[in-house]
């Protein structure tokens, strides 16, 4: 497994966990460390990815809201809800991976912690935002 899918598969847990667990999250993250000991590479990606999500969550879950139809956010279960703001997040903010990557990343841990359903729904959400954002991106002015 390569060192971003087990980041991102930290970062679905970790998401997780606070989600369940509410609570300090810099504690938690420290003892989650303790129990996913990593190379400081996966866990330097994990970290950023997980303050990515956090400052962008209103940005993320309003995209999601958008796409998601007759699935409000509540609705959806602990794992896809993650999944969908993780990948979101690498969609919106994170130009350097391609976003056929960042969905096919998302579709596979779907595939290993969400339920039979997960993967495709996963995939229809995302497959909406990046066209969307490919949309976005075409009619934006060009800078000179």
């Amino acid at each position: 497994m390569g060192k971003r899918r087990s980041s991102r598969e930290l970062v679905i847990k970790f998401l997780y966990l606070i989600e369940m667990n509410p609570g300090d999250t810099e504690e938690q993250l420290a003892q989650f460390w303790e129990s996913n000991p990593c190379q400081e590479e996966i866990q330097n990606f994990t970290v950023a990815l997980l303050a990515k999500i956090h400052e962008g969550q209103p940005a993320i879950d309003n995209l999601l809201r958008k796409f998601s139809e007759n699935w409000t956010l509540d609705r959806m279960t602990v794992i896809d809800r993650n999944l969908l703001r993780m990948a979101v997040c690498e969609l919106m903010y994170d130009k350097s991976i391609p976003p056929k990557v960042v969905i096919d990343e998302a579709v596979e841990i779907a595939k290993k912690y969400g339920s039979g359903e997960s993967p495709n729904f996963i995939n229809g959400i995302l497959d909406r935002v990046m066209k969307e954002m490919a949309g976005a991106r075409a009619v934006e002015p060009t800078k000179h």
